[in-house]
């Protein structure tokens, strides 16, 4: 197993919002970087609190974090989530994903992509 990469206790990081599956919902998305500019954790909020959605979207960042800082490339990630056959996410986690990579340079530093 690969040892876990913390982050710094200060880091940058940067909010944008999304919204997803015809929802009115818009969803907060946090990213926090490392010193080198890869991306190290997700937050995603903006469900509401208590609902389904809401544990969906937190387990989702809680996990993607996790894969990031054990090493695991966000492209990787990228291609194992869940998918309609036009290749659209299926779900609020594989939109956040696809707009990090789509909006970061997902490969900046990371390696087995």
């Amino acid at each position: 197993m690969t040892r876990r990469e913390l982050l710094p206790q200060r880091r940058r990081n940067e909010t944008f919002e999304i919204q997803f599956g015809g929802q009115n919902t818009v969803f907060s998305i946090t990213v926090g970087f490392y010193p080198d500019d890869r991306v190290g954790e997700v937050f995603i909020d903006g469900a509401k609190a208590g609902s389904e959605m809401d544990a969906i979207a937190g387990d989702g960042a809680v996990l993607i974090s996790m894969a990031l800082q054990h090493g695991v490339p966000l492209t990787t990630i990228q291609r194992a989530v869940a998918r309609w056959l036009n290749g659209e996410p299926r779900t609020i986690v594989g939109a956040v994903i696809d707009r990090i990579v789509e909006v970061y340079d997902a490969n900046a530093g990371q390696t087995g992509s």
